[in-house]
């Protein structure tokens, strides 16, 4: 049975090659060929697995807010995936060329990140066809107050049944403003602050939220270089210190994951990718200087100390040993695929890789470490939020000091039992309490871990699993589809 069950997947397999695009997919598309490539191997419905694939709805609104003097009339998204699990969580994103098929295509990103690392959340996602940077932050406030107006009179916002957080153009301060005007709507939901995560500290967010995603990047790379198998796999050797990386965004993620890489695991950012150029070094840049340049400017011209390359784009064909794209989806493509020299790619942003450049990738050796994965830092600690402002509680505040007591009195004893003092740095280390930020920390990097150990599992034991992104994908659908045979679907 079992020889005729891998023989049924084998030919499933070779025909889902057959049907690889000859033409370069859209972001919706790629995703949907990477699911049905996962779902040939697995031995559930073909009605299942469409249920799966598909999202249960999307709501589509046009609303008017009257700014400088006139009506203007905007476009926005709030899609969910799957309820397998409830809420549904996914972020807000403001920008001008959102869509219905990538709000879509997230929300199903969204189901897969969730199942994947277990965070017991359905998958979701939303958008606002605007340009930010047009507006000034009154006018910003009042559009994005009216956009969570029209989803929460729908419960499209809402604690226990759909939670969105901070995506591309939005951050704690579309959060804030989107919380309160949840508050203002339901004056008696005790637990309305877990509507939103991704708040500021002040309005219950968590610490760690902000730089969380881009954690999220360095723990996976941090847990790749911890078996020499897979290092091997990409013909790389050592740990990561000194490893080239070349970063494409030097937004939220790119800007946390390069940095920490840089400075606590001694990697050498030798390029950074920007919608306006970008910067290359050999030597290794400072992200942080790069950063305050950018801020300072609002572009990275004129930095001193590094080539500029008006074509930007073209640094993602820079001989590197890690390639982090942090941006847009669709940026490594059919066209450019073939002349991506990196050996290993982490995708930090949603979708940067189509699945026509997947494929070429995957057969010339590449290791590509999938975003369902590598992305899911920023959902794993807003689900430690949502904890939170459930338990009304911050995290570590009835236990840390007596945590630190209790070490105190050990380093005591052990003093009295030799006759000597510890060191006064060790002694400080130990004998602090962890933090709130410590704990978040500890759960996103346990997360982190446990969801490559399990995708590696696959990828090196499981028939017909060539790379780790096959790998999470089976794992999630595996789990989704499991919630809903238990609940009777």
């Amino acid at each position: 049975m079992i020889g005729m069950l891998n023989q049924k997947h084998m030919l499933e397999e070779t025909a889902m090659k057959d049907h690889m695009p000859s033409v370069e997919p859209s972001f919706r598309q790629s995703v949907d060929l990477m699911f049905q490539r996962a779902a040939c191997l697995l031995d559930i419905s073909p009605g299942l697995k469409e249920k799966i694939r598909v999202c249960n709805s999307t709501y589509t609104v046009r609303f008017g807010v009257r700014l400088r003097g006139e009506m203007h009339t905007f476009t926005g998204y709030r899609s969910v995936h799957s309820e397998h699990h409830e809420p549904v969580k996914g972020g807000i994103r403001f920008a001008s060329d959102v869509n219905q098929d990538e709000v879509e295509a997230l929300a199903a990103l969204m189901s897969l990140k969730c199942a994947l690392v277990e965070v017991p959340f359905g998958g979701s996602k939303g958008g606002l066809a605007i340009n930010p940077h047009d507006w000034d932050e009154d006018e910003l406030e009042r559009i994005t107050r009216r956009f969570a107006y029209e989803l929460i009179k729908r419960d499209l916002i809402n604690p226990a049944q759909n939670v969105p957080a901070p995506d591309m153009g939005t951050g704690e301060r579309e959060m804030a403003w989107i919380a309160d005007q949840y508050k203002r709507m339901h004056t008696s939901d005790i637990n309305a602050s877990a509507c939103v995560t991704g708040k500021p500290l002040n309005q219950g967010g968590i610490a760690g939220r902000i730089e969380a995603t881009g954690r999220g990047v360095q723990y996976a790379l941090r847990e790749f270089f911890r078996h020499p198998e897979d290092i091997a796999r990409a013909g790389l050797t050592g740990s990561l210190d000194g490893k080239r990386i070349v970063v494409q965004g030097l937004g939220n993620v790119g800007y946390h994951a390069a940095r920490f890489l840089e400075e606590e695991d001694g990697c050498r950012v030798i390029g950074i990718i920007e919608r306006d150029g970008g910067l290359f070094d050999e030597r290794g840049l400072s992200v942080e200087a790069v950063k305050s340049h950018m801020m300072q400017t609002g572009s990275i011209q004129g930095f001193a100390g590094a080539t500029f390359i008006g074509k930007g784009a073209a640094l993602l064909e820079e001989p590197c040993d890690i390639l982090i794209p942090a941006a847009l989806e669709g940026v490594i493509t059919m066209e450019n695929a073939p002349r991506i020299h990196a050996p290993l790619i982490i995708e930090a942003g949603n979708g940067p890789i189509t699945a026509g450049a997947d494929q070429f990738l995957r057969e010339r050796g590449t290791v590509i470490i999938p975003d369902l994965y590598a992305n899911a830092g920023g959902v794993t600690v807003s689900y430690f939020e949502w904890v939170k402002n459930l338990s009304h509680i911050r995290f570590g505040r009835m236990e840390r000091r007596r945590e630190e007591a209790r070490h105190q009195l050990l380093l005591q004893g052990i003093e009295e039992l030799t006759g000597q003092a510890f060191p006064e740095r060790l002694k400080a280390d130990y004998l602090r309490g962890a933090s709130e930020l410590d704990m978040v920390r500890s759960g996103l990097d346990d997360t982190m871990r446990t969801g490559y150990q399990q995708m590696r599992a696959y990828w090196h034991d499981r028939d017909g699993v060539e790379d780790l992104r096959i790998a999470g994908y089976l794992i999630a659908i595996e789990r989704i589809a499991a919630n809903y045979a238990s609940a009777g679907l």
